[in-house]
Protein backbone atom coordinates (compact mmCIF):
# COMPACT_ATOMS: atom_id res chain seq x y z
CA UNK A 1 0.00 0.00 0.00
CA UNK A 2 1.34 2.99 1.35
CA UNK A 3 5.36 2.62 2.86
CA UNK A 4 7.50 5.12 4.48
CA UNK A 5 11.62 5.35 3.40
CA UNK A 6 12.52 5.60 7.13
CA UNK A 7 10.34 4.27 9.75
CA UNK A 8 11.84 5.17 13.26
CA UNK A 9 10.45 2.16 15.26
CA UNK A 10 7.73 -0.19 16.32
CA UNK A 11 4.52 1.77 17.89
CA UNK A 12 5.82 1.71 20.87
CA UNK A 13 4.94 4.70 22.56
CA UNK A 14 4.51 2.77 26.02
CA UNK A 15 8.33 2.23 26.45
CA UNK A 16 8.97 5.61 25.92
CA UNK A 17 6.51 7.31 28.60
CA UNK A 18 7.77 4.50 31.17
CA UNK A 19 11.39 5.42 30.78
CA UNK A 20 10.83 9.05 30.81
CA UNK A 21 7.63 9.53 32.99
CA UNK A 22 6.38 6.00 34.33
CA UNK A 23 4.02 7.56 36.71
CA UNK A 24 2.35 9.14 34.73
CA UNK A 25 -1.52 7.32 34.13
CA UNK A 26 -2.35 5.36 31.75
CA UNK A 27 -5.27 3.31 32.28
CA UNK A 28 -8.28 3.80 34.25
CA UNK A 29 -10.35 0.69 34.78
CA UNK A 30 -13.82 2.33 34.08
CA UNK A 31 -15.49 -0.57 36.60
CA UNK A 32 -13.52 -0.67 39.32
CA UNK A 33 -11.55 2.74 39.20
CA UNK A 34 -8.17 1.18 39.44
CA UNK A 35 -5.67 2.92 37.69
CA UNK A 36 -2.42 1.60 35.65
CA UNK A 37 1.02 3.85 35.39
CA UNK A 38 3.13 3.73 32.13
CA UNK A 39 5.49 2.02 33.94
CA UNK A 40 2.96 -0.87 35.20
CA UNK A 41 1.30 -0.95 31.83
CA UNK A 42 5.54 -1.77 30.19
CA UNK A 43 5.79 -4.09 32.90
CA UNK A 44 2.69 -5.98 32.54
CA UNK A 45 3.34 -5.83 28.59
CA UNK A 46 6.85 -7.97 29.23
CA UNK A 47 5.28 -10.56 31.22
CA UNK A 48 2.48 -10.98 28.55
CA UNK A 49 5.29 -11.10 25.70
CA UNK A 50 7.23 -14.26 28.30
CA UNK A 51 3.72 -15.89 28.24
CA UNK A 52 3.41 -15.77 24.28
CA UNK A 53 6.98 -16.55 23.79
CA UNK A 54 6.09 -19.19 26.20
CA UNK A 55 3.57 -20.42 23.26
CA UNK A 56 5.43 -20.61 20.56
CA UNK A 57 4.26 -17.07 19.27
CA UNK A 58 6.20 -16.36 16.60
CA UNK A 59 6.97 -12.88 14.06
CA UNK A 60 4.32 -13.13 11.70
CA UNK A 61 1.53 -15.23 13.89
CA UNK A 62 -1.68 -14.24 15.12
CA UNK A 63 -2.94 -14.01 18.62
CA UNK A 64 -6.68 -14.07 19.12
CA UNK A 65 -8.86 -12.51 22.08
CA UNK A 66 -12.51 -12.78 22.34
CA UNK A 67 -13.76 -10.92 24.97
CA UNK A 68 -15.17 -7.45 25.85
CA UNK A 69 -13.16 -4.34 26.83
CA UNK A 70 -11.16 -4.63 30.14
CA UNK A 71 -7.38 -3.70 30.72
CA UNK A 72 -5.76 -6.87 29.86
CA UNK A 73 -6.63 -5.91 25.64
CA UNK A 74 -3.84 -3.14 26.56
CA UNK A 75 -0.49 -5.14 27.44
CA UNK A 76 -1.48 -7.93 25.16
CA UNK A 77 -1.72 -5.60 22.32
CA UNK A 78 1.62 -3.79 23.19
CA UNK A 79 3.42 -7.68 24.26
CA UNK A 80 1.92 -8.71 20.57
CA UNK A 81 4.15 -5.39 19.15
CA UNK A 82 7.32 -6.10 20.89
CA UNK A 83 6.94 -10.05 19.46
CA UNK A 84 6.11 -8.84 15.92
CA UNK A 85 3.01 -10.84 16.09
CA UNK A 86 -0.48 -9.33 15.06
CA UNK A 87 -3.04 -9.32 17.87
CA UNK A 88 -6.92 -10.37 16.27
CA UNK A 89 -9.69 -8.66 18.76
CA UNK A 90 -12.49 -11.30 17.74
CA UNK A 91 -16.40 -9.49 17.68
CA UNK A 92 -17.70 -11.37 20.41
CA UNK A 93 -21.30 -10.72 18.98
CA UNK A 94 -20.93 -12.94 16.10
CA UNK A 95 -22.49 -16.47 15.92
CA UNK A 96 -20.45 -19.26 16.25
CA UNK A 97 -20.67 -20.61 12.29
CA UNK A 98 -19.72 -16.28 11.16
CA UNK A 99 -16.72 -16.38 13.98
CA UNK A 100 -15.54 -19.66 12.64
CA UNK A 101 -14.78 -18.10 9.20
CA UNK A 102 -13.22 -15.63 10.67
CA UNK A 103 -10.73 -18.01 12.80
CA UNK A 104 -10.26 -19.63 9.64
CA UNK A 105 -8.81 -16.91 7.62
CA UNK A 106 -6.75 -15.57 10.55
CA UNK A 107 -5.44 -18.89 11.82
CA UNK A 108 -4.07 -17.15 15.01
CA UNK A 109 -1.26 -19.32 16.86
CA UNK A 110 -3.23 -18.42 20.08
CA UNK A 111 -6.70 -17.71 21.39
CA UNK A 112 -7.68 -16.39 24.88
CA UNK A 113 -10.91 -15.05 25.70
CA UNK A 114 -13.54 -14.69 28.63
CA UNK A 115 -14.89 -17.66 30.20
CA UNK A 116 -18.42 -16.58 29.21
CA UNK A 117 -17.26 -17.20 25.70
CA UNK A 118 -15.79 -20.21 25.70
CA UNK A 119 -19.04 -22.37 24.65
CA UNK A 120 -18.91 -20.46 21.27
CA UNK A 121 -15.27 -20.85 21.05
CA UNK A 122 -14.79 -23.85 20.69
CA UNK A 123 -17.69 -24.32 18.47
CA UNK A 124 -16.32 -21.82 16.11
CA UNK A 125 -12.82 -23.52 16.53
CA UNK A 126 -14.86 -26.43 15.08
CA UNK A 127 -16.33 -24.65 12.25
CA UNK A 128 -12.80 -23.30 11.49
CA UNK A 129 -11.18 -26.47 11.31
CA UNK A 130 -14.10 -28.16 8.64
CA UNK A 131 -13.19 -25.13 6.42
CA UNK A 132 -9.44 -25.21 6.89
CA UNK A 133 -7.33 -23.00 8.65
CA UNK A 134 -4.21 -22.11 6.24
CA UNK A 135 -2.46 -25.03 7.69
CA UNK A 136 -2.23 -24.08 11.19
CA UNK A 137 -5.20 -26.69 13.17
CA UNK A 138 -7.09 -24.95 15.67
CA UNK A 139 -8.03 -27.65 18.62
CA UNK A 140 -10.29 -26.30 21.10
CA UNK A 141 -7.16 -27.35 24.02
CA UNK A 142 -5.29 -24.37 22.45
CA UNK A 143 -7.79 -21.67 24.31
CA UNK A 144 -6.70 -19.85 27.47
CA UNK A 145 -9.08 -18.63 29.87
CA UNK A 146 -8.02 -14.99 30.50
CA UNK A 147 -10.05 -15.21 34.21
CA UNK A 148 -7.87 -18.29 35.54
CA UNK A 149 -4.93 -19.55 33.68
CA UNK A 150 -4.17 -16.33 31.92
CA UNK A 151 -3.84 -14.38 35.30
CA UNK A 152 -2.15 -16.98 37.00
CA UNK A 153 0.64 -17.55 34.53
CA UNK A 154 1.24 -13.76 34.26
CA UNK A 155 1.38 -13.36 38.10
CA UNK A 156 4.02 -16.07 38.43
CA UNK A 157 6.15 -15.38 35.23
CA UNK A 158 8.96 -13.03 34.95
CA UNK A 159 9.11 -10.41 32.25
CA UNK A 160 10.59 -11.00 29.24
CA UNK A 161 13.98 -9.38 28.55
CA UNK A 162 16.73 -9.71 25.65
CA UNK A 163 16.23 -8.12 21.91
CA UNK A 164 13.03 -8.25 20.17
CA UNK A 165 12.33 -8.46 16.80
CA UNK A 166 12.73 -6.54 13.95
CA UNK A 167 9.84 -4.69 13.27
CA UNK A 168 9.38 -2.67 9.87
CA UNK A 169 6.87 0.06 8.75
CA UNK A 170 4.46 -2.85 6.93
CA UNK A 171 4.93 -5.81 10.10
CA UNK A 172 1.38 -5.84 11.23
CA UNK A 173 0.44 -4.96 14.71
CA UNK A 174 -2.94 -6.09 14.02
CA UNK A 175 -6.06 -7.32 12.17
CA UNK A 176 -9.37 -6.05 12.35
CA UNK A 177 -12.23 -7.64 10.55
CA UNK A 178 -14.81 -6.21 8.94
CA UNK A 179 -18.29 -8.02 7.68
CA UNK A 180 -19.99 -7.29 4.20
CA UNK A 181 -23.35 -8.12 3.24
CA UNK A 182 -22.05 -11.68 1.49
CA UNK A 183 -21.07 -12.10 4.84
CA UNK A 184 -17.40 -13.27 4.18
CA UNK A 185 -14.71 -11.56 6.34
CA UNK A 186 -12.22 -9.37 5.27
CA UNK A 187 -9.41 -9.21 7.53
CA UNK A 188 -7.81 -5.78 7.37
CA UNK A 189 -4.03 -5.88 7.99
CA UNK A 190 -3.39 -3.03 10.41
CA UNK A 191 0.68 -2.03 9.70
CA UNK A 192 2.92 -0.25 12.36
CA UNK A 193 3.07 2.26 10.29
CA UNK A 194 -0.70 2.87 10.47
CA UNK A 195 -0.95 3.24 13.64
CA UNK A 196 1.78 5.80 14.00
CA UNK A 197 0.68 8.63 11.31
CA UNK A 198 -2.85 8.10 12.75
CA UNK A 199 -1.25 9.41 16.43
CA UNK A 200 0.61 11.72 14.73
CA UNK A 201 -2.34 12.98 12.69
CA UNK A 202 -5.31 12.53 15.35
CA UNK A 203 -3.10 13.77 18.16
CA UNK A 204 -2.09 17.12 15.88
CA UNK A 205 -5.32 17.91 14.27
CA UNK A 206 -7.81 17.16 17.34
CA UNK A 207 -5.08 18.98 19.47
CA UNK A 208 -5.16 15.97 22.21
CA UNK A 209 -1.99 15.92 24.66
CA UNK A 210 -0.45 14.51 27.97
CA UNK A 211 -3.06 15.96 29.46
CA UNK A 212 -6.04 14.71 28.01
CA UNK A 213 -8.03 11.97 29.03
CA UNK A 214 -10.29 9.62 26.62
CA UNK A 215 -12.70 7.00 27.14
CA UNK A 216 -12.48 3.64 24.87
CA UNK A 217 -16.41 3.69 24.84
CA UNK A 218 -16.60 1.48 21.57
CA UNK A 219 -15.66 -2.35 21.46
CA UNK A 220 -12.04 -3.18 20.57
CA UNK A 221 -12.97 -5.35 17.93
CA UNK A 222 -13.63 -2.08 16.21
CA UNK A 223 -11.03 0.36 14.69
CA UNK A 224 -12.69 2.80 16.78
CA UNK A 225 -12.04 1.33 20.23
CA UNK A 226 -8.10 1.33 19.65
CA UNK A 227 -7.58 4.14 16.74
CA UNK A 228 -10.07 7.08 17.91
CA UNK A 229 -8.31 7.61 21.37
CA UNK A 230 -6.94 4.92 22.39
CA UNK A 231 -3.28 4.55 20.74
CA UNK A 232 -2.96 8.48 19.57
CA UNK A 233 -3.20 8.94 23.65
CA UNK A 234 -0.90 6.20 24.49
CA UNK A 235 0.77 7.87 22.01
CA UNK A 236 1.11 11.33 23.64
CA UNK A 237 1.38 10.36 27.46
CA UNK A 238 -2.37 10.87 28.12
CA UNK A 239 -5.21 8.49 29.81
CA UNK A 240 -7.35 6.08 28.38
CA UNK A 241 -10.42 5.38 30.18
CA UNK A 242 -11.36 1.68 29.28
CA UNK A 243 -15.04 1.68 29.96
CA UNK A 244 -16.99 -1.59 30.34
CA UNK A 245 -20.66 -2.29 28.83
CA UNK A 246 -22.22 0.98 27.16
CA UNK A 247 -24.61 2.67 29.76
CA UNK A 248 -25.87 6.26 29.17
CA UNK A 249 -26.12 7.48 33.03
CA UNK A 250 -23.18 5.30 34.28
CA UNK A 251 -20.98 6.69 31.09
CA UNK A 252 -21.84 10.68 31.90
CA UNK A 253 -21.11 9.83 35.65
CA UNK A 254 -17.81 8.34 34.27
CA UNK A 255 -16.93 11.52 32.06
CA UNK A 256 -17.84 13.50 35.15
CA UNK A 257 -15.84 11.64 37.92
CA UNK A 258 -12.51 11.21 35.54
CA UNK A 259 -12.66 14.38 34.43
CA UNK A 260 -12.75 13.65 30.76
CA UNK A 261 -11.81 16.22 28.32
CA UNK A 262 -12.43 14.30 24.73
CA UNK A 263 -16.10 11.57 24.30
CA UNK A 264 -16.83 9.81 21.24
CA UNK A 265 -19.82 7.98 20.59
CA UNK A 266 -21.74 6.50 17.55
CA UNK A 267 -25.22 8.82 17.25
CA UNK A 268 -26.81 5.85 18.59
CA UNK A 269 -25.07 6.36 21.90
CA UNK A 270 -25.21 10.00 21.84
CA UNK A 271 -28.93 10.14 21.38
CA UNK A 272 -29.16 7.45 25.10
CA UNK A 273 -27.01 9.89 26.31
CA UNK A 274 -29.64 13.20 25.95
CA UNK A 275 -32.49 10.84 27.33
CA UNK A 276 -31.06 10.16 30.57
CA UNK A 277 -31.50 12.92 34.32
CA UNK A 278 -28.21 13.17 34.33
CA UNK A 279 -27.85 15.11 30.96
CA UNK A 280 -26.75 18.64 30.71
CA UNK A 281 -24.32 18.20 34.27
CA UNK A 282 -21.31 20.20 34.03
CA UNK A 283 -18.61 18.70 32.73
CA UNK A 284 -16.23 21.40 32.92
CA UNK A 285 -13.14 19.62 31.07
CA UNK A 286 -14.92 18.45 28.24
CA UNK A 287 -13.52 19.90 25.12
CA UNK A 288 -15.78 18.73 22.60
CA UNK A 289 -18.27 15.20 21.92
CA UNK A 290 -17.25 13.57 18.51
CA UNK A 291 -19.77 11.42 16.61
CA UNK A 292 -18.82 8.86 13.89
CA UNK A 293 -19.93 5.66 12.68
CA UNK A 294 -23.20 7.15 11.12
CA UNK A 295 -25.19 9.84 10.13
CA UNK A 296 -26.04 12.56 13.22
CA UNK A 297 -29.14 14.08 12.93
CA UNK A 298 -29.42 17.63 13.16
CA UNK A 299 -31.83 17.77 16.32
CA UNK A 300 -29.60 15.34 18.08
CA UNK A 301 -26.44 17.83 17.30
CA UNK A 302 -28.59 20.71 18.80
CA UNK A 303 -29.38 18.78 21.60
CA UNK A 304 -25.89 18.69 22.75
CA UNK A 305 -25.19 22.01 21.46
CA UNK A 306 -28.07 22.79 23.95
CA UNK A 307 -26.91 21.22 27.00
CA UNK A 308 -23.58 23.31 26.84
CA UNK A 309 -21.41 20.88 25.29
CA UNK A 310 -19.44 21.17 22.35
CA UNK A 311 -20.04 18.73 19.60
CA UNK A 312 -17.96 17.04 16.20
CA UNK A 313 -18.71 15.23 13.29
CA UNK A 314 -15.60 12.85 12.39
CA UNK A 315 -15.20 10.17 9.46
CA UNK A 316 -13.01 7.46 9.24
CA UNK A 317 -12.50 4.05 7.79
CA UNK A 318 -10.73 1.10 9.04
CA UNK A 319 -9.19 0.32 5.65
CA UNK A 320 -7.59 4.34 6.44
CA UNK A 321 -7.16 6.64 9.37
CA UNK A 322 -9.55 5.93 11.01
CA UNK A 323 -9.33 9.55 11.82
CA UNK A 324 -9.61 11.42 8.42
CA UNK A 325 -10.76 14.76 8.97
CA UNK A 326 -10.67 17.75 11.71
CA UNK A 327 -12.44 20.46 12.26
CA UNK A 328 -12.88 23.27 15.43
CA UNK A 329 -15.94 24.04 17.79
CA UNK A 330 -16.41 27.32 16.09
CA UNK A 331 -16.23 25.39 13.10
CA UNK A 332 -18.36 22.93 13.85
CA UNK A 333 -21.15 25.13 14.97
CA UNK A 334 -20.68 27.52 11.64
CA UNK A 335 -20.57 24.40 9.18
CA UNK A 336 -22.88 22.00 10.35
CA UNK A 337 -22.91 18.61 8.97
CA UNK A 338 -19.57 18.76 7.69
CA UNK A 339 -16.23 16.95 9.05
CA UNK A 340 -13.85 19.64 8.07
CA UNK A 341 -10.47 19.25 6.71
CA UNK A 342 -7.98 16.88 5.70
CA UNK A 343 -5.81 15.59 8.84
CA UNK A 344 -2.25 15.92 8.26
CA UNK A 345 -0.39 13.44 6.23
CA UNK A 346 -3.26 12.92 4.09
CA UNK A 347 -4.68 13.63 0.50
CA UNK A 348 -7.82 13.39 -0.52
CA UNK A 349 -9.72 13.89 -4.13
CA UNK A 350 -13.54 13.47 -4.76
CA UNK A 351 -14.15 11.73 -8.39
CA UNK A 352 -17.10 11.68 -10.76
CA UNK A 353 -18.06 8.59 -12.49
CA UNK A 354 -16.09 9.26 -15.83
CA UNK A 355 -12.92 9.88 -13.60
CA UNK A 356 -12.49 13.67 -13.52
CA UNK A 357 -12.42 15.57 -10.29
CA UNK A 358 -15.39 16.87 -9.31
CA UNK A 359 -15.83 20.42 -8.48
CA UNK A 360 -17.15 22.75 -5.15
CA UNK A 361 -20.05 21.10 -4.09
CA UNK A 362 -20.35 18.57 -6.32
CA UNK A 363 -20.91 14.84 -5.03
CA UNK A 364 -17.85 12.53 -5.97
CA UNK A 365 -16.38 9.53 -4.75
CA UNK A 366 -13.88 10.11 -1.90
CA UNK A 367 -10.55 8.51 -2.04
CA UNK A 368 -7.64 8.78 0.41
CA UNK A 369 -3.88 8.71 -0.08
CA UNK A 370 -1.18 9.03 2.41
CA UNK A 371 0.34 6.55 5.22
CA UNK A 372 -2.56 6.11 6.90
CA UNK A 373 -3.78 3.94 4.68
CA UNK A 374 -4.09 0.09 5.98
CA UNK A 375 -1.78 -3.07 4.83
CA UNK A 376 -4.51 -4.51 2.39
CA UNK A 377 -6.81 -7.16 3.24
CA UNK A 378 -5.17 -10.59 4.79
CA UNK A 379 -4.82 -13.62 2.25
CA UNK A 380 -7.23 -11.87 -0.40
CA UNK A 381 -5.09 -10.18 -3.07
CA UNK A 382 -8.32 -9.81 -5.32
CA UNK A 383 -9.89 -7.15 -2.86
CA UNK A 384 -6.77 -5.66 -1.81
CA UNK A 385 -6.10 -4.89 -5.33
CA UNK A 386 -9.96 -3.69 -5.98
CA UNK A 387 -9.44 -1.59 -2.98
CA UNK A 388 -6.71 0.66 -4.94
CA UNK A 389 -6.79 2.99 -7.73
CA UNK A 390 -4.19 2.61 -10.45
CA UNK A 391 -2.23 5.31 -9.17
CA UNK A 392 -2.51 3.81 -5.44
CA UNK A 393 -5.32 6.07 -4.09
CA UNK A 394 -7.63 4.42 -1.75
CA UNK A 395 -11.64 3.60 -3.02
CA UNK A 396 -13.61 4.20 0.14
CA UNK A 397 -16.91 3.90 -1.77
CA UNK A 398 -18.21 6.85 0.30
CA UNK A 399 -19.71 10.09 -1.74
CA UNK A 400 -18.85 13.65 -0.60
CA UNK A 401 -18.48 17.12 -1.77
CA UNK A 402 -16.16 19.54 -0.80
CA UNK A 403 -17.13 23.43 -0.15
CA UNK A 404 -15.21 26.53 -1.24
CA UNK A 405 -13.08 26.40 1.71
CA UNK A 406 -12.29 22.90 1.41
CA UNK A 407 -14.13 21.69 4.10
CA UNK A 408 -15.82 18.17 3.13
CA UNK A 409 -19.39 16.49 4.15
CA UNK A 410 -20.06 12.79 3.87
CA UNK A 411 -22.88 12.11 1.47
CA UNK A 412 -23.34 8.24 1.93
CA UNK A 413 -22.08 5.28 0.13
CA UNK A 414 -21.98 4.80 -3.53
CA UNK A 415 -23.34 1.67 -3.84
CA UNK A 416 -26.34 2.72 -1.74
CA UNK A 417 -27.22 5.48 -4.08
CA UNK A 418 -29.93 5.08 -6.49
CA UNK A 419 -31.20 6.67 -9.31
CA UNK A 420 -35.59 7.76 -9.23
CA UNK A 421 -36.53 9.00 -12.74
CA UNK A 422 -32.87 9.89 -13.62
CA UNK A 423 -32.13 12.04 -10.19
CA UNK A 424 -29.35 10.41 -8.24
CA UNK A 425 -30.83 9.66 -4.71
CA UNK A 426 -28.55 9.51 -1.70
CA UNK A 427 -30.12 7.45 1.19
CA UNK A 428 -27.84 9.24 3.69
CA UNK A 429 -29.74 12.71 3.01
CA UNK A 430 -32.78 11.03 3.23
CA UNK A 431 -32.11 9.76 6.37
CA UNK A 432 -31.28 12.48 7.69
CA UNK A 433 -34.13 14.09 6.96
CA UNK A 434 -36.64 11.54 8.57
CA UNK A 435 -34.79 11.86 11.55
CA UNK A 436 -35.16 15.10 12.03
CA UNK A 437 -39.25 13.44 13.17
CA UNK A 438 -39.48 13.48 16.73
CA UNK A 439 -40.82 10.33 16.29
CA UNK A 440 -38.25 8.23 14.41
CA UNK A 441 -35.68 6.41 16.54
CA UNK A 442 -33.69 4.43 13.28
CA UNK A 443 -34.18 4.12 9.53
CA UNK A 444 -32.43 3.11 6.53
CA UNK A 445 -33.56 3.98 3.38
CA UNK A 446 -32.79 1.30 0.33
CA UNK A 447 -33.86 1.84 -3.38
CA UNK A 448 -36.41 -0.39 -4.44
CA UNK A 449 -37.34 -1.19 -8.57
CA UNK A 450 -40.24 0.71 -9.79
CA UNK A 451 -42.19 0.47 -12.51
CA UNK A 452 -42.33 4.24 -13.43
CA UNK A 453 -39.66 5.52 -12.11
CA UNK A 454 -36.59 3.29 -11.97
CA UNK A 455 -35.97 3.36 -8.89
CA UNK A 456 -37.61 4.62 -5.67
CA UNK A 457 -36.72 5.02 -1.85
CA UNK A 458 -37.63 2.60 0.76
CA UNK A 459 -37.54 4.00 4.32
CA UNK A 460 -37.67 0.83 7.26
CA UNK A 461 -37.76 3.05 10.72
CA UNK A 462 -38.24 2.14 13.99
CA UNK A 463 -40.37 4.23 15.96
CA UNK A 464 -39.35 6.04 18.96
CA UNK A 465 -43.13 5.77 20.19
CA UNK A 466 -45.95 3.46 18.87
CA UNK A 467 -47.92 6.75 17.37
CA UNK A 468 -46.24 7.63 15.00
CA UNK A 469 -47.98 8.39 11.46
CA UNK A 470 -46.39 7.40 8.44
CA UNK A 471 -48.78 10.35 6.54
CA UNK A 472 -47.30 12.95 9.69
CA UNK A 473 -43.60 11.51 8.64
CA UNK A 474 -44.08 11.60 5.09
CA UNK A 475 -45.67 15.37 4.70
CA UNK A 476 -42.52 16.34 7.15
CA UNK A 477 -40.00 15.11 4.41
CA UNK A 478 -41.78 16.80 2.04
CA UNK A 479 -40.74 19.86 3.11
CA UNK A 480 -37.07 18.95 3.60
CA UNK A 481 -36.52 16.94 0.48
CA UNK A 482 -37.35 17.41 -3.24
CA UNK A 483 -40.71 15.36 -4.45
CA UNK A 484 -38.31 12.54 -6.12
CA UNK A 485 -36.61 11.92 -2.61
CA UNK A 486 -39.05 11.21 -0.37
CA UNK A 487 -39.48 7.55 0.39
CA UNK A 488 -42.78 6.06 -1.82
CA UNK A 489 -42.29 2.96 0.62
CA UNK A 490 -42.47 3.11 4.50
CA UNK A 491 -41.88 -0.30 6.32
CA UNK A 492 -42.68 0.17 10.54
CA UNK A 493 -40.54 -2.46 12.01
CA UNK A 494 -39.48 -3.21 15.62
CA UNK A 495 -35.56 -3.21 14.74
CA UNK A 496 -33.36 -2.92 12.03
CA UNK A 497 -31.57 -6.03 10.90
CA UNK A 498 -27.77 -5.82 11.38
CA UNK A 499 -24.26 -7.62 10.17
CA UNK A 500 -21.78 -8.78 12.71
CA UNK A 501 -20.02 -5.46 13.07
CA UNK A 502 -23.33 -3.96 13.56
CA UNK A 503 -23.76 -1.77 10.63
CA UNK A 504 -27.69 -2.32 9.06
CA UNK A 505 -27.79 -5.23 6.76
CA UNK A 506 -29.03 -3.14 3.58
CA UNK A 507 -29.04 -5.88 1.35
CA UNK A 508 -31.43 -7.84 3.93
CA UNK A 509 -33.85 -4.76 3.93
CA UNK A 510 -33.85 -4.70 -0.07
CA UNK A 511 -34.09 -8.36 -0.26
CA UNK A 512 -37.32 -8.27 1.94
CA UNK A 513 -38.89 -5.52 -0.30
Amino acid sequence: MTSAAAFPARFDPVAWWSRVDGDRVALVDGATDATITYRALDAEADRWLALLRAEGVAPGDRVAILAQNRPAFVPLFVACARAAAALVPLNWRLAAPELGRVLADAAPRLLLGEGAFRATAEAAVAHADALGTHGNPLPAARWLDLDHEVAARLAAVEPATGPLPPVEAETAAMLLYTSGSTGLPKGVIIPHRQLLWNAIATTTAWQLGADDVGPSSTPFFHTGGWNVFTTPLLYRGGRVLLTPAFDPAAFLEMLARHGVTVAFGVPTQLAMLTETPQWGRPLPRLRFFIAGGAPCPSRLKAAVWDAGYAMREGYGLTECGPNCFATTNAAARAKPGTVGWPVPGLQMRLRRDDGTVAGVDEVGELELHGPQQCGGYFRNPAQTAALLTADGWLRTGDLASRDAEGAYSIRGRRKEMFISGGENVFPGEVEAALLEHPGVLEVAVVGVPDARWGEVGCAWVVPRTPALSVEALLDDARRRLARYKVPRHVRLVDALPRLGSGKIDRAALARAE
